[in-house]
């Protein structure tokens, strides 16, 4: 007989673990227990040294599947006779580096008692198990406990006591358990309500008849989920979804959709395999799908204006699945445009009634709000646009170990990271930090992320950026702690990003093509186009999108016409008045723009690729007005998917400057106004242009690879969210022989910049 002492770091608390670990050694005949520390599980397991033995293989082998093992460390204790088996109270440690999954979907086994009329749970919005349910959502400290979380004002009723009790039972020590008798209750508040909430306190399923009535009678519904409220509507009613838009302040950004089930999303769009395992995965993201040629008429034209793709989502929650049904819903985050996501009952009657016409208010409290993850798949595996809901705060392996570090992101897609040791923690996302309200809602997340991983930076990394509040903000909080800072510059942390992603060791090297609409460059001007080389601790310029004048300003970024004309004059072209982006200035405007062109007045050099997509989208007429950020851009991938052929466009000009090789636009442009005055389809005009863009990456990376010797590309950075685009270069890259990363666990765009940061600050 022995006993070993097994400690078990990863994805470990909150997953079933100790109810896995606790049925697995009773088969095995082990005597003992197991417990959560603040940083792992532990296991103290007694008996013959082969059952052990058994006993450490299959931790790994047969874990949960919300599970993901670590390290497991084994000692060797001395007996002590113990012959059963038990779960122990869970400790307070000094290690407080578990890792916790984040809410994940709504199990097979609990939908089909949601849906049974004999189960005591049927109908029940709040069901779960240890295999499903809100997790990092309702968290408040580890170890995890239900008086970690926001569960632990609810007591339990006999029958839930005896599931959570039971080792046979799949609900043995879910935290978040709870049945109509003692656990949440939903209500709501409105029109054709009476005597709200407390006539409905202790009935959630006449709450959720009201809500499908209100839907179905076109009104607007805020809805308390599981990380915050959504705005919802029937997405097949113009008035309700042009309502939602106008009171919502939404512009002509797209909305996402509620499907009930696969087979709605595919009557919606053109669903791959590969999407359709996004779809139905345990995340449930928003999966970005085109839509099907024969599927107008199907939701409101205002859903997605001038767009081919759809955002879909199935229900992930069994609130949700009350919900929708046959008719697909809009299910938008609960805001205006400008401010955090409603997170309690309280913010929702202050900030949403005056965007809904209803609310559906719960009890169960939301410590971390956490908005819906968006996916795109390119190349057969998914992209993510936004890492939240379902991802966040699932952790990030690194190659290599780091010292603590808070890393605080950049402005738009706002996230931020902790790290240390060789794992990173990115926070949800919160949204572009422009506004007091939402940089509350960051320093929220970024407390809870140190708060709830115990760890204490040593270094804090920011973006350079003079003007960005998450950067003033960095150097404030760690001047108040004595703690060092380090500027991390925006392109360089997407580059670090996606090699740590990848597992690149610290010392090797990449080509990096970094393509984005503005990033502060070392040098004070914009950058966003560039191809670097090398790794972790600095970067160098191999290529650059040749430098345009423009306007400053978010004013001229939003009149992308205004950034058209700097173009053409950047590359020698006259604003002839057949040209659309010249019609859509008038001449007032024009002329002032020329002065201010001419004499450098509110002009900043940019090497920006997303600007060059803008420009060209109003030179060929595809948008005049961006309302939302890349609207322009993404009119013009959307174009290029309508052309039957692509016309062969001009090369970019490639002048070799030292070692640093400049890609000019100005022979493509040429060529591009040339093809557009002789008539020639606007769309196989944006077909082309993808394909000389793409081009020109391969010719930068052939370059950089004959300067370095590196045959490793990374393409990282906002544009390379264009699965038009990162599909030609991906392509015409392995055709030249080099190995091509995408992202696959960050965005691309400045939602994984915190990453970045806290590897390159790591590793200075």
């Amino acid at each position: 007989m022995q006993r070993r002492r097994l400690v078990v770091r990863g994805v470990v608390q909150g997953v079933g673990f100790r109810p896995f670990v606790a049925g697995l050694a009773r088969r095995l005949g082990l005597g003992g227990w197991v417990r959560n520390e603040s940083g792992a599980v532990i296991i103290e397991a007694e008996g013959p040294a082969a059952a052990l033995d058994t006993l450490a293989v299959a931790l790994r082998r047969d874990a949960p599947p919300l599970a993901a093992v670590g390290d497991i460390e084994v000692v060797d204790c001395a007996p002590t006779g113990e012959a059963t088996f038990h779960i122990d109270r869970s400790r307070q440690s000094g290690d407080g580096h578990a890792s916790i999954p984040p809410d994940v979907a709504t199990c097979d086994a609990c939908l089909r008692e949601l849906a049974d009329p004999a189960d005591r749970r049927h109908g029940y919005p709040f069901l779960n198990c240890t295999q499903c349910g809100p997790r990092f959502t309702v968290i408040t400290a580890l170890p995890y406990d239900r008086a970690s979380t926001t569960m632990a004002r609810f007591t339990m009723c006999d029958a839930c006591a005896r599931e959570y009790e039971d080792p046979a039972d799949r609900r043995y020590h879910a935290e978040p358990t709870a049945c109509p008798v003692c656990g949440p209750h939903a209500w709501v508040e409105g029109p054709d309500v009476a005597d709200a909430p407390a006539a409905t306190r202790h009935d959630s399923a006449s709450a959720m008849a009201q809500v499908r009535a209100w839907l179905a009678a076109g009104r607007i519904v805020a809805i308390k989920g599981i990380g915050g409220f959504h705005l919802a509507c029937d997405a097949t009613d113009d008035d309700a979804v042009r309502q939602l838009r106008a009171r919502k302040g939404r512009g002509a950004k797209p909305f996402a959709l509620m499907v009930d089930s696969l087979d709605a999303a595919r009557r919606l769009c053109v669903v791959s395999d590969a999407e359709a395992l996004a779809l139905q995965s345990r995340a449930r993201p928003i999966v970005l799908l085109r839509r099907r040629a024969d599927g107008a008429g199907l939701v409101s034209d205002a859903v997605a204006p001038a767009q081919d793709t759809l955002g879909l989502m199935l229900p992930y929650s069994p609130l949700h699945r009350l919900i929708v049904g046959d008719t697909p819903l809009v299910l938008t985050s609960g805001n205006r445009a400008d401010e955090p996501i409603a997170r309690t009952n309280e913010e929702a009657r202050e900030r949403l009634t005056t965007m809904a016409d209803g609310l559906l208010l719960h009890d169960r409290d939301i410590h971390a709000v956490c908005d819906d993850s968006v996916v795109r798949v390119v190349l057969g595996a998914p992209v993510p646009v936004r890492r939240s809901r379902g991802y966040a705060p699932y952790p990030i392996a690194l190659p290599f170990a780091v010292p603590a570090v808070l890393a605080v992101g950049a402005e738009l897609k706002a996230t931020c990271a902790v790290a240390q040791d060789r794992e990173a923690w990115l926070s949800q996302h919160v949204g572009d930090m422009e506004t007091v309200e939402t940089l509350h809602a960051f320093e929220r997340a970024a407390a809870h992320l140190l708060d709830l991983f115990a760890i204490t930076p040593a270094r804090v990394a920011f973006d350079p950026h003079p003007g960005y509040l998450s950067s003033r903000w960095a150097r404030q909080w760690a001047a108040s702690r004595g703690i060092p800072t380090e500027a991390v510059h925006h392109h360089h942390a997407h580059h670090a990003a996606l090699m740590a992603e990848h597992g690149l060791p610290r010392a090797s090297g990449m080509i990096g093509v970094v393509f984005d609409g503005t990033g502060y460059g070392p040098d004070g001007t914009v950058w966003g186009g560039e191809v670097f080389v090398g790794g972790y601790t600095s970067v160098e310029r191999a290529a650059h999108l040749a430098t345009t004048p423009l306007p400053a300003g978010d004013a001229d970024v939003r009149h992308v016409p205004r950034l058209a004309l700097a173009h053409l004059t950047a590359a020698g072209i006259p604003w002839g008045d057949t040209l659309p982006c010249v019609r859509a200035c008038p001449d007032a405007e024009r002329q002032v723009l020329a002065q201010r062109l001419a004499r450098g007045l509110g002009i900043v050099a940019s090497s920006s690729m997303g600007r060059l997509f803008d420009a060209c989208a109003a030179l060929l007429g595809l948008a005049q007005v961006a309302t939302f950020e890349a609207q322009a851009a993404i009119a013009l991938e959307t174009a290029a998917g309508h052309a039957a052929t692509a016309s062969p466009l001009a090369a970019f000009a490639a002048p070799v400057e030292g070692d640093v090789m400049r890609c000019d636009p100005a022979p493509m442009l040429r060529d591009l106004v040339a093809r557009l005055q002789r008539g020639e389809d606007v769309a196989s005009l944006a077909a082309g242009l993808h394909v000389a863009v793409a081009d020109a990456v391969v010719a930068a990376a052939r370059h950089a690879r004959a300067r370095t010797g590196l045959d490793v590309v990374g393409l990282s950075g906002g544009v390379f969210q264009n699965v038009r685009l990162t599909t030609l270069a991906a392509s015409g890259l392995d055709a030249a022989g080099f190995r091509v990363l995408l992202h696959r666990q960050v965005p691309p765009n400045d939602g994984g910049l915190a990453l970045g940061q806290a590897v390159v600050a790591g590793t200075r």
